[in-house]
């Protein structure tokens, strides 16, 4: 009628007081006092694992096969992906501005950093047209674009493991030049676009793709000393005409300021004459082309490599395509459509410039660092093994 004592369900407190005895090292019963001892071992034992669960898989989250994406070291070809990013949108930023100045809608938004007083955004006004509210505010727009692709190349470079510090220091003038330029173009905005604000904008535009060039190239590359790949008469010649180029785009931004497209009908012009300024720009031109050539002949000469021809052919082929179109522009009125690929040619003009002058070097993995992390070994390794499963098949 009434079950046994032994088949009915004991307390979880008895669990507790029978697994203290099975303890190692547990003392004998000794009246209550050790039933105590033994209650307060066996509900320690019991909650060990249960405190320690989560340290458990907090650090199974952290290991490499199962951190989350954002918390991970980025690829080598996430940084590029992100500083070849920080090369177009810069170049794209100046192109915009181009065209902004063509069509005469540099006052679209007559305030900085509001588009108009009391607004962020284009208002509708009678004096100003709506086409060139949107071509001003678009060109401000884009800059939190080129900020994202600056400021995150920073980021990757600095979160990479290892951190290649002499990199982050190059990566940090990247998105300190984009907030320099939002803010000189606050200047020009707010002092009716005369043309020495308009001009360095331009440039510091340019500066801004050789760095970020720069970057992209340094990435490929390992950080062990800099080793040249020709000799250093041509490298010095290679700078020579970097040099050159810088004079080339200054004085290209003095005949745009001196001519007819000034961002707005209303903005004073660069008091020079056009023909003085354009024959002198042109000059450069020339210059810049037959060093060019020179260093062509310098490279078959000491049989530089086929990636460093390449690049200064294309640069060749760049540099005439830019004194085509400036002719053209000059003989035809200065039509608005060829300003803006002169100037979308100027910023590949100094990406390709800066390419060449980056090529004539190489540089092997540091000393304590492992080849893996050098680009120029990862990719011979990878050939290695290409080869060899070649001969193995």
């Amino acid at each position: 009628m009434f079950s046994s004592t032994a088949n009915r369900p004991r307390p979880r407190l008895f669990w507790f007081w029978q697994r203290g005895q099975s303890l190692p090292g547990a003392p004998p019963y000794a009246g209550s006092h050790g039933s105590k001892h033994l209650f307060a071992a066996a509900f320690l034992a019991h909650l060990r694992p249960r405190l320690l669960s989560p340290m458990t898989s907090l650090a199974s989250k952290n290991s490499p096969t199962t951190t989350a994406w954002f918390l991970r070291a980025p690829s080598m070809r996430l940084q590029r992906g992100f500083a070849l990013a920080a090369v177009i949108s810069n170049a794209l930023i100046a192109v915009t501005g181009a065209v902004v100045r063509v069509t005469g809608s540099g006052l679209g938004c007559p305030t900085w950093p509001e588009c108009h007083p009391g607004s962020l955004v284009p208002v509708q006004r009678s004096q100003q047209s709506a086409l060139h509210q949107a071509i001003e505010f678009g060109n401000r727009t884009l800059t939190g674009v080129v900020l994202i692709a600056s400021l995150g190349t920073l980021v990757l470079l600095w979160r990479a493991r290892p951190q290649r510090r002499s990199v982050v220091k190059i990566a940090l003038l990247l998105p300190l030049g984009v907030l320099f330029q939002a803010l000189w173009g606050g200047l020009t905005v707010l002092t009716g676009l005369v043309w020495w604000t308009v001009a360095p904008h331009m440039l510091v535009s340019l500066v801004i793709v050789f760095v970020a060039t720069w970057i992209y190239q340094r990435l490929g590359e390992g950080d062990g000393p800099v080793r040249y790949t020709v000799p250093k008469p041509l490298v010095t010649l290679v700078w020579a005409t970097c040099a050159v180029l810088l004079a080339l785009s200054v004085m290209g931004t003095l005949v745009t300021a001196a001519g007819p497209h000034a961002g707005d009908e209303k903005t004073a012009r660069l008091d020079l004459p056009v023909p003085m300024l354009a024959q002198i720009h042109a000059d450069l031109m020339f210059l810049y082309l037959g060093l060019l050539i020179a260093l062509g002949v310098g490279l078959l000469a000491v049989s530089a490599s086929p990636a460093l021809r390449r690049r200064l052919w294309w640069l060749v082929g760049i540099t005439m395509s830019q004194g085509l179109i400036g002719i053209v522009q000059y003989l035809t009125g200065v039509p608005e459509i060829l300003v803006v690929f002169h100037v979308g040619g100027a910023t590949l003009l100094v990406a390709a410039a800066g390419r060449l002058a980056f090529g004539t070097r190489a540089r092997a993995a540091a000393l304590g660092e492992h080849p893996a992390q050098d680009p120029a070994r990862r990719s011979q390794a990878g050939s290695a093994n290409t080869q060899a499963v070649k001969q193995s098949a």
